[in-house]
């Protein structure tokens, strides 16, 4: 990571200097033009009048915000020189927008960071064609689908960072052209497939970070041909061993290789030479063998700061002088092997962080003082050894070894029951649960004994840039949920490694396990903060229980209690919980440091424990219980309207929901709409009626109000709130809160002034706009963003059901947000599909959804489809003649195909205002989402990048019957003709009152029947 600072700072330096030095620049104008659009899209605010210019400051957790177009008078652009363009840098400034295609129009660019934002979006494969390029950082933002292979073209190109994002898709081979290439980042992404063998001709790279991908295949012996290589992560990044001999990389100082699969592997060093390495981690990778001697030559100075051979199958002793070479080594991780014999004096007294656990040592055990509380499980202040003495697998119905010499004893009568506030104080939950605490500060290798319970930790935070370098966490703020007990997730307990918390005096028998978790540093907001992703495993006696654990998905979001149960049974009164990382999720965001295992609490409580309730206060109990029982049933009468109203019922609801937005009075309501005036009304739909208008603070708002005749509509109304209250996006309308009182149920939106996207293709002739093809490509684009990030991006996986041009609405630009989430439903990662009951509109619903109730994300695709033929046309998906069939836009568009004809669809109005390979293309796009078969259709990420031209369409052939009927052909071609000719308003009219809604009860803040009053705005 030097490296990449040197570079970067050398670049911002020189190009610095000659900014400051010579004084303002004049770009050319074309150049500002450029500019304008760059930003534009990135969504960054800039000063024009003044482009060269700079502004740095520091956050709080100590990285800088930067923000800088530099400028140079040195470049050489067709034999002259002139003032240009050579460096943006936005760094830290939460961008939501996406990455700029025409980057070729700064031909002088050297240099482009766009590191912790908040971007998403696909990497341009334009990119590939400016010229000058050294060094692109996309490191901490939201990207999605491949890397474009058009970056080998850029020959200077020295360093290429798109770590921590959601890039995915295998690599692609042409990046081994890459002839300048020294620094590859590719880390915490989702790549798949084998490394490609031309990357064994990237013989310039220096550092290579592979870390927490899906890769497959083994680690490839070309690695030996990269001479000049430094640095080497491949920590959990799907490959497998053997590790190819490392000696032949005399360079390589700082390796870290972790968690590989496969078989049994040896020893990659020949040794282990601590004038050379400066970091060298090789944990989890399946070693056996014995640990190979370190040498110090003479004369040489020790580099090496951490040492990691832990959770591997070494064997044998430490060779007796292991620790003299070793002795400036400040954390040496030992831990998980098979070591044997006596550990060697230089260890012990070593005075170092070193870590010892869970090995098969042979050592006596010295007896300590009743007052100290550390055992024979720790030496010194840092020489963990827990676990580590060859006996506890001798005598397996005792406590650890280390723990039998304690002068204190269990309890008299074992425990059946155990609360620990992990990181926390004492604490009493519920006035009764009394929580142990558990403030001990930790440490690399470190042990803890409480009076029945212990914990040990291991591993150090590497290149910890946290504000605070700690292993407990402090909840800063409140619970996004009404939590039973929140003061159970004001602290955490952390680790960066492995940590175990171990129960020695229960009763044997089975048990419940309760870990509590809560996500209290990542945010939930619209910054690179929230971009985090913290993944570990969870082991119970031994036994893996949960895989790649995700805190935020299990919770649905940050700062939400989750709760996980298990039933293990103790059977030697010793219960052993352990975390461990296994390398995987970010450990950058939102600063390095922040990763690893993290919990909160931790509750045990035995499922025989014998009852103190007297006879007759059992019986009082059952008597009681019958009659909850008899309230129960009468409480579900209620509910189901048998007697009486049920709106306080869904008031409830509607109350207990997680919401993260405002609440809003009815009188605060009534005011801004003017006690619902009918002059204010812009829509009716499912749910009832929705209404303009304006707060106190003069915020355009849309209020939705739940009409007392609707019968459906409670549940899609509640679904609605949940959905788009934990959804935040550019392209999906904004709620701004609720309202319950009384009856009346009422959400507040955020204000579109252009209405829907329906309304403006083919709504009444007076409220269509004049949307030209750079703005219909647009509002394409936009769309797919949005369902990119209901489908891939956001914490919930959601498919919207619904996808319609009456449910996409336009802002005042004529940006599409996504609306309507009454028929919303959540998508599980691990399901293929979801059985549902349909719902949605005719016209717009895939096949296999609409006949099989067959329902996954690319139900949304098939839909999105549908509305981009309608946005190229101006047509709506359907049209009835009188005692005719119905006539299907798809079949239309199909029939073209066929005829090589398909600039025909374009709507009259655009004339030949339009770019027709970008239509041709959006046309084929629309085809293929819509294609019939759903494994066909794609992503709507590779959708995104497909309109933006990065991505090549795959040609597919005709696929319907509607080519070989005639007669269908005919109408198909004598209809459409005729609608050519004929007046726009009565042809859309028409298509626009046959909109078939298969649910009455959907909920459609934009409108399912189009507005009464359309001059209201």
């Amino acid at each position: 990571m030097f490296l990449v600072r040197l570079l970067l700072a050398s670049i911002i330096v020189a190009v610095c200097f000659a900014t400051y030095v010579s004084g303002a620049y004049k770009l050319p104008g074309d150049e500002v033009e450029a500019l304008r659009d760059i930003f534009n899209t990135l969504g960054k605010d800039w000063d024009f009048s003044n482009p060269c210019s700079h502004d740095v400051t520091t956050s709080t957790a100590g990285l800088n915000i930067y923000a800088a177009v530099n400028c140079s008078n040195s470049c050489v652009i067709n034999g002259n020189k002139s003032d240009r363009v050579v460096g943006i840098i936005l760094k830290g400034q939460n961008l939501a927008g996406t990455l700029p295609p025409n980057l070729v129009k700064l031909p002088c660019l050297q240099l482009l960071d766009l590191s912790r934002n908040y971007l998403n979006g696909s990497i341009p494969s334009a990119w590939g064609f400016v010229p000058k390029l050294v060094q692109i950082s996309l490191l901490g933002n939201r990207l999605t689908g491949p890397i474009p292979g058009a970056l080998s073209n850029i020959k200077t190109l020295k360093s290429l960072t798109v770590e921590f994002n959601k890039l995915s898709g295998n690599l692609p081979p042409e990046l081994g052209n890459m002839s300048s290439i020294e620094n590859l980042f590719l880390s915490s992404n989702y790549f798949t497939g084998q490394l490609p063998t031309s990357f064994a001709n990237l013989t310039s790279l220096k550092d290579f970070r592979i870390s927490d991908n899906q890769f497959s295949g083994q680690i490839p012996n070309y690695i030996q041909r990269w001479k000049n290589l430094t640095k080497l992560f491949i920590q959990a990044s799907g490959l497998k061993g053997p590790i190819p001999s490392l000696d032949p990389l005399e360079k390589l100082t700082d390796l870290r290789i972790s968690d590989l699969n496969g078989s049994e592997v040896i020893f990659p060093l020949e040794n282990i030479n601590v004038a050379r390495w400066e970091v060298l981690i090789l944990r989890n990778c399946n070693l056996t063998g014995r640990l190979p001697e370190p040498i110090l030559p003479p004369g040489a100075t020790t580099k090496l700061s951490t040492l990691d051979l832990s959770f591997n199958g070494l064997s044998g002793q430490i060779p007796s002088n292991f620790a003299t070479p070793l002795h400036s080594v400040a954390d040496i991780y030992l831990t998980g092997n098979l070591f044997t014999g006596p550990v060697p004096d230089g260890i012990l007294n070593g005075g170092k962080n070193i870590d010892l656990s869970y090995n098969k040592f042979n050592f006596t055990i010295h007896e300590e003082s009743e007052s100290t509380s550390s055992s024979s499980c720790r030496h010194g202040q840092g020489i963990n050894l827990f676990a580590s003495s060859s006996m506890d697998k001798i005598e397996p119905g005792n406590i650890v070894s280390c723990l039998r010499s304690l002068p204190r004893s269990c309890p008299k009568h074992r425990r059946y029951k155990l609360h620990i506030n992990c990181g926390g104080a004492k604490v009493t939950v519920n006035k009764s649960i009394k929580f142990d605490a558990d403030t001990n500060p930790g440490g690399p290798s470190n042990f803890f004994l409480a009076q029945d319970w212990s914990s040990s930790s291991t591993g150090q935070f590497m290149n910890d840039g946290r504000s605070i370098k700690a292993f407990i966490l402090l909840n800063s703020s409140e619970l996004s949920t009404n939590a039973t007990d929140p003061k159970l997730y004001m602290t955490a307990r952390i680790s960066p490694l492995s940590l175990t918390y171990y129960a020695f005096c229960l009763v044997n028998g089975n048990y419940t396990v309760k870990l509590h978790f809560a996500e209290i540093v990542f945010t939930d907001d619209e910054t690179y903060n929230s971009l985090g992703r913290r993944i570990f495993d969870v082991y119970i006696q031994g036994k893996r229980v949960l895989k790649d654990f995700d805190i935020v998905k299990a919770a649905g979001g940050v700062r939400k209690p989750n709760i996980q149960s298990f039933n293990p049974v103790v059977t030697n009164n010793t219960l052993e919980i352990r975390f461990y990382w296994a390398g995987k999720g970010t450990t950058d965001i939102p600063s390095k440091g922040d990763y690893g295992p993290l919990i909160s609490a931790i509750t045990v409580d035995s499922d025989d424990e014998p009852s103190s309730i007297p006879r007759g206060a059992v019986v009082g109990i059952i008597i009681a219980g019958v009659f909850v029982i008899i309230l129960f049933i009468v409480a579900i009468l209620w509910w189901k309207g048998c007697l009486g109203e049920r709106s306080s019922a869904t008031e409830h609801d509607l109350r207990s929901l997680d919401l993260k937005t405002g609440t809003f009075t009815l009188r605060q309501i009534k005011t801004a709409t003017n006690n619902f005036d009918a002059a204010n009304k812009i829509g009716e739909g499912g749910f009832g009626s929705v209404y303009k208008g304006l707060l106190s603070d003069g915020t355009m708002i849309a209020v939705k109000q739940l009409s007392s005749k609707s019968k459906q509509g409670n549940r899609e109304f509640l679904n609605e709130i949940g959905m788009i209250s934990a959804l935040q996006h550019p392209h999906l309308v904004k709620l701004y809160g609720c309202c319950v009182e009384g009856n009346q149920l009422l959400l507040v939106y955020e204000y579109m002034e252009n209405n829907s996207l329906a309304r403006a293709l083919f709504g009444l002739e007076e409220y269509q706009l004049q949307l030209d093809w750079p703005t219909r490509h647009r509002i394409c684009v936009g769309i797919a963003r949005g369902l990119a990030y209901l489908h891939e991006e956001s914490r919930l996986k959601i498919v919207h059901r619904d996808i319609k041009a009456t449910n996409v609405l336009l802002d005042k630009n004529l940006n599409p947000k996504i609306s309507d989430f009454g028929l919303a439903k959540l998508d599980e990662e691990d399901n293929t599909h979801i059985s549902t009951r349909i719902a949605g509109t005719y016209g717009y619903m895939a096949p296999e959804y609409a006949m099989r109730g067959y329902l996954t994300d690319k139900a949304d695709v098939y839909s999105f489809g549908i509305v981009v033929l309608e946005i190229v046309s101006g047509k709506s998906i359907t049209s009835h003649q009188p005692m005719e069939e119905s006539l299907h836009l798809l079949d239309w568009t199909l029939v073209l195909k066929e005829k090589g004809n398909l600039l025909d669809l374009v709507d009259p109005r655009l004339g030949s205002n339009y770019r027709k390979e970008e239509v041709m293309r959006v046309i084929n796009v629309a085809l293929l989402c819509a294609n019939v078969s759903a494994a066909v259709r794609p992503t709507m990420s590779s959708v995104v990048s497909m309109l933006e031209g990065g991505v090549v369409i795959p040609e597919l052939g005709p696929t319907l019957s509607v080519i070989d009927d005639e007669r269908k052909v005919k109408a198909l071609w004598d209809h459409f003709q005729d609608k050519k000719k004929s007046s726009m308003r009565n042809s859309q009219t028409q298509s626009v009152l046959t909109d078939g809604t298969l649910i009455t009860g959907s909920s459609t803040f934009s409108i399912n029947q189009y507005p009464i009053n359309m001059d209201s705005s």
